[in-house]
């Protein structure tokens, strides 16, 4: 393995440093290829919150301005995001969603391809001339879109099939992280439910069971007692709630913590860690109630310092990128590792998603300010470590509030008008990303989803940024509507810390 450039954290000045092979597999931010200059910048600001840059510069020198025709490929608040922010590239030339919302025209043009019918995406890229494709939500890229439309010639961000097996498989990701020795909670996989069952009992509670596949969010069973596990094993395996996302699932410890959304963009070779994040997913205050979607984010995410993002750099991120390219699945596109932090700061894996997170994206989204366009299609193309670039991060705080109908995540009904978005969008510092929506026959906007809108706002801290976000969503007048009421609360409490201390 050759020598890779690495500056850490802490250094002001951008400068190269040659580590050995042994090093540079577990620190180093690349493999495999010669060095490249990289500086990770820490700078305090003025309103005392980190701004990360990490330096490349991505001349697009073959891609002439005003030039790519784009397709964003979902419907959900983190399509919107994507599509609000690649609306802003100079390299932008015409821009299309699949099937899109209700919310991003004029931004775009939506045509009405289902996300999960890839064929039909591939058509539609061809017949369009797309230039690049940008894949939101998780089942295309499990369906194999990615490969797709590589055939035809056509860029696209995401993994491949093969890649995206780490999002579309518990078991397979479980023993991939055995196999290459990542950190992550003890576990055992089953078909069948009387095994699962005499596991359980011998491990007691609590104790966590997931189904293998792709549940929307909704595959992992917290349970608190050996009942509720026992009653999640028939749920999964023999009411087969999830069908074949449910024909195995993985029983394993329950992890005490933070929970902490950690994103970075893979290119094959060179890993570039984003913004930190917090999702919300019980559905109710206190983090009680279901699992959800997520219910609501912030960034940046205050348990994530300079040493724990590092540490997870160093021992989950890069240990991935190099494990998926030995097994044959090199992986080119956005890891989102889900991971609980412990007391001690050290964090484990508790699950990887192969896109971005939604309602994550909303606040990454909204607080970048470099050109997301450029910094997707250097990924998809595997150029992230050719030259120098500035990914610049606003140093705001972000606060998404998700509003859902009532009932969500179980039954709902769909069709109640929601008035006001737009009123609540016009709000300074305030964005709101729509979901689950649709136009009635007289205009107005109705809901159509379990997670309807996004509710995001920016502030000087995160306290700020939430009482704007819940400032925004109490303008919006939909009584059939829900949502959490403590949204960034950890980092809240940390604020308060902090200012007591000083």
């Amino acid at each position: 393995m050759s020598s890779a450039a690495f500056v850490p954290a802490q250094s002001f000045v951008p400068r190269k440093l040659s580590l050995s092979s042994s090093f540079t597999s577990r620190i180093g931010y690349t493999f495999s290829r010669p060095p490249c200059r990289r500086s990770l910048i820490h700078r305090s600001n003025q309103i005392s919150h980190n701004v990360y840059r990490y330096l490349f510069r991505m001349q697009l020198s073959d891609v002439p301005l005003n030039s790519l025709t784009v397709l964003v490929v979902g419907s959900g608040g983190r399509e919107h995001a994507l599509v609000h922010a690649i609306s802003k590239s100079p390299y932008l030339k015409d821009l299309l969603a699949a099937p899109g919302n209700m919310g991003m025209p004029p931004l775009c043009e939506c045509v009405p391809v289902p996300a999960d019918d890839v064929d039909a995406l591939v058509r539609l890229a061809v017949k369009r001339s797309v230039s690049f494709v940008v894949v939101g939500p998780e089942v295309p890229l499990v369906l194999g879109l990615v490969d797709k439309l590589r055939e035809k010639g056509i860029a696209a961000f995401g993994p491949s099939k093969a890649a995206s097996i780490l999002e579309g498989s518990k078991v397979f990701t479980k023993a991939f992280l055995e196999r290459q020795n990542i950190p992550t909670a003890w576990y055992k996989s089953f078909s069948n439910p009387s095994d699962a069952k005499t596991f359980i009992r011998e491990k007691g509670a609590p104790i966590v069971v997931k189904a293998d596949g792709l549940a929307a969010g909704k595959g992992v069973i917290l349970a608190e007692t050996v009942e509720q596990a026992l009653k999640a094993v028939d749920t999964i395996l023999v009411e087969n709630k999830f069908g074949s996302a449910g024909s195995q699932i993985v029983v394993e410890e329950f992890l005490d913590g933070e929970e902490l959304s950690f994103f970075a963009l893979l290119d094959g070779e060179v890993a570039l860690p984003l913004a930190s994040a917090q999702d919300h997913k019980a559905a109710y205050d206190g983090d009680k109630g279901p699992n959800t979607g997520g219910m609501g984010s912030y960034s940046p995410a205050p348990v994530c310092n300079d040493e724990l993002r590092e540490q997870i750099m160093r021992k989950v991120v890069v240990p991935t990128m190099e494990g998926m390219k030995k097994e044959g699945r090199e992986f080119r596109g956005v890891l989102y590792c889900g991971l609980m932090v412990d007391k001690q700061g050290q964090a484990k894996v508790l699950e990887y998603n192969v896109r971005f997170g939604d309602p994550e994206c909303q606040v990454l989204c909204t607080r970048m300010r470099s050109d997301l366009l450029e910094l997707l299609y250097r990924t998809a193309t595997s150029r992230l470590g050719a030259d120098d670039f500035v990914i610049q991060w606003d140093p705001l705080s972000a606060v998404v509030v998700v509003l859902a109908a009532k009932g969500y995540p179980g039954s709902y009904e769909k069709g109640s008008v929601i008035r006001k978005i737009d009123e609540a969008d016009a709000l300074d510092g305030v964005t709101v990303y729509h979901a689950g929506t649709k136009r009635s026959e007289s205009s107005e906007f109705v809901a159509a989803g379990g997670r309807v809108l996004g509710v995001t706002a920016t502030g000087v801290n995160i306290r700020e940024a939430q009482r704007l976000a819940y400032e925004a969503v109490d303008v919006i007048d939909w009584p059939e509507g829900f949502c959490r009421r403590d949204i960034g609360w950890r980092a809240i409490e940390r604020e308060q810390k902090a200012t007591a201390n000083t």
